[in-house]
């Protein structure tokens, strides 16, 4: 089994996720190899909540170029979790 710190690698403060927060849902960066089931077991470990259900999506890096170097960032993987009614984390 992984660390619960090499499968949560840190919360996502977004738009989008902000806009979750009332649905008691939060966005993670999770490990590219991490499954759904390391996922819930790491934030539960970590946060101490007990999670009802998670999401994952692959995020396709993009293309970026910096004058006439092109490049391209990281693929990532990020992860919804839901929890369940009346569990909340307190990220700063």
């Amino acid at each position: 089994m992984k660390d619960a710190h090499s499968v949560i690698i840190s919360p996502v403060r977004t738009e989008k996720g902000t806009n979750l927060l009332p649905l008691n849902k939060y966005l993670f960066w999770v490990d590219k190899k991490a499954n759904k089931i390391e996922i819930k077991n790491a934030v539960q470990e970590i946060y101490k909540v007990k999670v009802e259900k998670v999401n994952t999506t692959a995020v396709k890096g993009k293309k970026k170029r910096v004058r006439y170097v092109e490049g391209k960032t990281s693929d990532w993987k990020k992860a919804i979790v839901t929890l369940k009614q009346g569990e909340k984390i307190e990220i700063v």
